[in-house]
């Protein structure tokens, strides 16, 4: 093209284009050029002259200028392999020169009609024989005289193929061709020609012309590609002949095809070219894309072929495609899936088949949401979904309303195996659209750097304007949908699977320094792991050098994508059960409500509407759930999750730990002392998003569990409890703990769950597991949370059951003793608690089945009105479920002791445990076995977890294990809140009696007698001291101390009085100041003045019992002696009588 036919610089490539070629239209001469397209044709030089310069053809300017700009591209494409499978592309066969049956029928023929009645090279004709004997019947020879005809012309051939082809004819009298279709008469081409004087055929230079004069004929109603692309196929089966063709053939067709395809193309953007108004409903390739292949009227393979070769030379071509694909796009965004979407996404996974369409594509305006300024957060996500050219293709999914609603219609009342099908049924559609979109985003990221960058930009936009989708309280029209956003993350998962194998092998190209390398993920205002905002604001301000490489950004794309997206979803479950909950609960109210009021129209009416309302409600919520259970339980997908989950946790440990960490390779515990920024300002939902997606696993789908879980899951929980310090969060903590009791829960051949042999025989976790579970056992106590006090028991449940399934292994019996020698305080510190939690638990349980029992007795009167009823039953419901609660923790906490106990006894007894573990034995064995035992009788125990007999033999087994224990014995009957000889008594009772625990009954007695004995020496021991100084006493307890020491607020107090406090709550008991065992100073005077006085008091009260002894004796004797005389008297008395 001429430079200087350029428009301004302000116009885009496509008007400029545009622009160019009208120009040369309007301008050229009418000069044609004398290029041929074959030696072949022998056609005179001035022909085309002639021909071009024809005055009467309006169209002659037109034809001048659009040969002139395709000899500016005189390459012909070459022939290009067929796909096999097509049937309509199969060519017919091309007939042989000299063979006799060629020439039958043919005989009395002129040369003219030869040459339109052949069948030679027609790629149509597929009924040549009977199309050869209807043309002419009335001169064809008896069979047995066949002469052979002459071999057809080069010019006779180009004129019947072309014919063929373009369904058009220079020879008026002929309507239809050989199969009776009907051919468009050309008059102004056969005008030229005969002005020109050149022969009357179609020619390989007259093709543009007669395209040109034939799309004239076109209706204005209808597009012009509904012509020319049958044309366009009719020539693409003509190059492609069971046989090969001849050079001159062959250059002949390429030309034709070379010019049918600038028609299309001429078509779709320069419409006035062919005398036509612009027509968006015609001017699109839209109607056309989305026919199949095989449409005689829809875009194959070979016309994208041949377009997108033509990209680098026409720069409308681009735009051609890229308007198609943006109108598409556009048109599914209002669709769902119950519509015809297929054509869409097939017609997109066409493109995909073509990097250069998917490079235009992604630098397409529309590929990425263009904020402006007025567009908020909110807008910005939605915009995500609905107005770029991935989104709505994305959007399709079963979680869309209008989906559900169809195959959950009913949802309250559906049948389970309906349910069931419907849901199968969703998964298949699903996996399989998700399957195509994961192709055509793998085409995209292949396609070239650019491509690439657009679509990992495309994602990255995704998940960083949908942050609200993990808020509290959520606003569907806030964020994208749940469907589209679960479709983003398993196509980001499929995008993860080539670096996921099975050894690890690629993860230490997962970039550490990626979020400080301009990352697209943007996690500025989320809660970091064990950091503050001014700390990670600091650490990623530091800039790292170097760009990240593919797997480092799709592996966080891949990880945020699985917290705002799958995550998100998966959570929802849980809310919609609340949800669901709740109105069937409103539901039931006004069905009673209704009931009441039938005697009211009025506000029966608004009592109906509203019950109306609820049920709408409450179908809306159970399809959803309905829907959401068949998305996110396909376990393909969460298969796929969950090995990108194994890769996270290793990749933690190994940012962590600071090592080359992969499982089967040794983990040094602790962790170092001195954290890791990199991983403190991680955001908190790196560890967040491994533990959720094992634990919903672990509930919905455990059987994909079996081959999918390796050592690295116990070696990131234990890990992290044993080095709790890095992580900050204490629910996330909590949920290491619920990871590894998941792992204990039974599965198929598992007894022991799927983490159960992994922590009874590894050797990483025999060494730390059971401190790790002590640790935060500890550590929840105290987790700075409102709801902590509660919290703490739900954890130590799962500690309990941890520890059950591990025990057997008898290496945590041994670690467990060696705890309690070497690390005193801390084992200390765990056995109070766990005795804090058995007298609460205990109290709570006991103290609800008391209250249960008075329900059920008031419920029995007959005088309480029905109100009250009500309200008693309010009541007893409520106890009821506070004492299953506390009863099942009771149950666990007693069998933890009873454990312990039999392997610890002298870790059990030690000075600061033993008091506290005696008062809390006499003081529930009270509750258990004295007269207020009556009161705990309630109807169905069992449901309430509460089995008696087993409780007190729990008790009984602690006490048996304790008692070869002297200091224990001594303990139990110093309690004097709670000893009773009594009880003891009514226990060796039970034993032999409702127990049946015969064998346990000589051992019990012995006890008995050892603490009555005990008992005695402390009564007379507290005798002989008698009434204790003031300055001797314990503030706080009021007993005598033993061992003073002076608190930092100082207070004095007995050691083992701090002690007992400390455990419990780190504070001096008189400030609240925060202080330790080591704050405290033995007040040694103190303690010396109060041995003195004992010893004082103790040789004074032996002096005054030997006294007594003595006074004792002597009044003995003298009784003895005044009996003696009374007796000689009466003898005396005697004898002298």
């Amino acid at each position: 093209m001429d430079a200087n036919d350029n428009p301004g610089p302000t116009l885009p490539p496509q008007e400029q284009m545009r622009q160019r070629r009208l120009a040369k239209l309007a301008g050229q001469s009418a000069a044609s050029s004398n290029s041929k397209p074959d030696e072949a044709t022998k056609s005179d030089p001035s022909s085309t002259s002639t021909l071009s310069a024809n005055p009467p053809n309006p169209n002659s300017a037109n034809l001048s200028s659009r040969e002139s700009q395709e000899k500016s591209h005189p390459t012909p494409l070459s022939n290009r392999p067929t796909n096999p499978s097509s049937p309509s592309q199969s060519p017919n066969r091309q007939s042989i020169p000299g063979t006799p049956f060629s020439q039958l029928g043919m005989k009395n023929k002129t040369e003219s009609e030869n040459n339109t009645s052949g069948d030679s090279g027609n790629a149509n004709s597929s009924k040549r024989k009977a199309a050869l004997v209807d043309v002419d019947t009335q001169t064809a020879v008896p069979f047995k005289k066949m002469h052979i005809a002459k071999e057809e012309t080069l010019e006779s051939w180009s004129n019947r193929v072309l014919s063929d082809i373009f369904r058009v004819t220079l020879d008026e009298s002929k309507t239809t061709d050989s199969r009776g279709i009907k051919l468009t008469y050309l008059p102004e081409l056969r005008a030229e020609l005969e002005q020109s004087g050149e022969p009357v055929m179609l020619t390989a230079l007259s093709v543009d012309s007669a395209i040109l004069e034939a799309a004239k004929y076109v209706p204005t109603s209808k597009a012009l590609l509904d012509y020319l692309l049958p044309c366009w196929k009719r020539v693409v089966r003509a190059t492609k002949p069971s046989r090969p063709l001849s050079q001159e053939k062959a250059t002949v067709l390429n030309e034709a095809k070379r010019l049918c395809m600038s028609n299309c193309i001429f078509a779709l953007t320069m419409p006035e070219y062919f005398g036509r108004d612009a027509n968006p409903n015609h001017d699109s390739l839209v109607p056309y894309l989305l026919r199949s292949h095989d449409n005689e009227e829809g875009i194959c393979l070979d016309f994208f072929t041949e377009a997108v070769s033509r990209i680098s030379e026409d720069e409308t071509v681009v735009a051609i495609f890229t308007d198609a694909m943006d109108i598409m796009s556009k048109r599914v965004a209002k669709m769902t899936m119950n519509d015809d979407y297929k054509p869409y996404i097939n017609c997109l996974a066409t493109y995909s088949r073509f990097p250069p369409l998917l490079n235009a594509l992604a630098e397409h305006p529309r590929f990425q949401v263009n904020p402006t300024t007025d567009m908020s957060k909110e807008k910005m996500a939605l915009a995500s979904e609905t107005r770029t050219i991935l989104g709505p293709f994305f959007r399709i999914s079963p979680l869309q309303t209008e989906v559900t609603k169809m195959y959950f219609a009913g949802a309250r009342t559906m049948d389970p195996g309906h349910r069931a099908s419907s849901q199968s049924a969703l998964q298949m559609t699903l996996k399989a659209h998700q399957a195509e979109l994961t192709n055509i985003i793998n085409a995209f990221v292949r396609a070239s750097q650019s491509s690439r960058n657009s679509t990992l930009d495309w994602f990255a936009f995704i998940v960083n304007a949908n942050h609200k989708r993990r808020a509290l309280q959520v606003k569907p029209t806030d964020v994208a949908s749940d469907g589209f956003m679960v479709n983003v993350t398993a196509i980001l998962d499929q995008l993860c699977q080539p670096f996921m194998d099975a050894t690890f092998s690629k993860v230490d190209k997962i970039d550490t320094d990626y979020l400080r390398r301009n990352p697209r993920v943007d996690m500025s205002d989320e809660t970091k792991l064990n950091a503050d905002q001014a700390t990670s604001e600091a650490f990623y301000k530091t800039h790292v050098a170097g760009s990240p490489n593919f797997i480092s950004e799709v592996f966080f794309l891949t990880l945020a994508a699985h917290h705002y997206g799958l995550g998100a979803t998966n959570s929802k479950l849980k809310d919609l059960d609340k949800d669901i909950k709740y109105v069937e609960k409103i539901i039931k109210q006004l069905e009673d409500e209704l009931y009441k009021l039938r005697n009211d129209p009025v506000r029966h009416h608004v009592a109906k509407q509203q019950h109306q309302n609820a049920v709408n409600s409450v179908e809306r919520y159970i399809a959803l759930k309905y829907a959401i259970e068949g998305v996110v339980l396909d376990s393909s997908m969460q298969a796929l999750s969950l090995q990108f989950m194994r890769y996270v946790s290793v990749w933690l440990l190994r940012v962590a730990s600071g090592t080359d960490y992969k499982p089967g390779k040794d983990l040094k515990l602790p962790l170092p002392a001195d954290k890791p920024e990199a991983f403190s300002c991680l955001p908190e939902y790196a560890l967040q998003d491994v533990v959720e997606n094992f634990k919903f696993v672990f509930r919905f789908l455990p059987q994909i569990l079996v081959s999918a879980v390796g050592d690295e899951i116990a070696t990131l929980c234990i890990t992290f409890l044993r080095s709790s310090e890095y992580v900050k969060n204490p629910y996330l903590k909590s949920s290491l703990v619920t990871l590894l009791f998941s792992g204990t829960w039974p599965v198929y051949h598992l007894t022991r769950g799927v983490l159960g042999d992994t922590l009874i025989g590894s050797s990483f976790a025999n060494e730390h597991l059971l401190h790790a579970l002590m640790k935060f056992y500890i550590e929840c106590e105290h987790s700075g949370v409102s709801s902590a006090f509660y919290d703490k028991f739900n954890i130590r449940y799962e500690i309990f059951q941890v520890i059950k399934c591990i025990w057997q292994n008898g290496v945590y019996q041994e670690q467990l003793s060696r705890e309690s020698k070497v690390n005193r305080q801390f084992f200390v510190q765990f056995v109070n608690l766990l005795l804090n939690d058995a007298t609460y638990l205990l109290d709570e349980a006991l103290t609800k089945l008391v209250k249960i029992h008075d329900y059920q007795m008031q419920l029995e009167q007959q005088s309480v009105s029905p109100e009250e009823k009500e309200k008693i039953r309010s009541d007893l419901e409520a106890a009821e479920q506070q004492c299953q609660s506390w009863m099942q923790l009771v149950n666990d906490t007693m069998g933890m002791m009873k454990l312990f106990t039999a392997a610890l006894r002298d870790a059990f007894t030690m000075p600061e445990i033993v008091t506290r573990l005696a008062g809390m034995l006499n003081y529930n064995l009270e509750s258990l076995v004295s007269r207020k035992r009556s009161n705990l009788k309630v109807k169905d125990a069992g449901k309430y977890h509460f089995e008696p007999k087993k409780l007190l033999s729990d008790f009984i087994d602690i006490y048996l294990n304790l008692a070869p224990k002297a200091s224990f014995i001594e303990a139990v009957a110093a309690d004097g809140r709670s000893y009773k000889e009594e009880n003891f008594r009514i226990v060796s009772e039970l034993l032999s009696g409702s127990l049946q625990k015969h064998d346990e009954v000589p051992p019990w007695n012995s006890l008995k007698e050892k603490i009555a004995e005990a008992k005695a020496r402390q009564v007379q021991a507290e005798l002989d001291l008698g009434e204790v100084p003031d300055e001797f006493e314990d503030p706080l307890m009021g007993d005598l101390m033993t061992d003073p020491v002076i608190l930092p607020s100082q207070n004095i107090v007995d050691r083992s009085t701090i002690v007992q406090q400390l455990l419990s709550n780190p504070l001096d008991p008189f400030t609240r100041k925060p202080m330790t065992i080591n704050d405290v100073v033995p007040a040694d005077d103190l303690r010396a003045r109060i041995e003195e006085w004992k010893t004082e008091r103790i040789a004074a009260a032996k002096v005054k019992a030997s006294a007594a002894k003595v006074n004792a004796a002597a009044a003995e004797v003298k009784a003895s002696e005044g009996e003696a005389e009374v007796t000689g008297e009466d003898a005396m008395d005697t004898t002298d009588g």
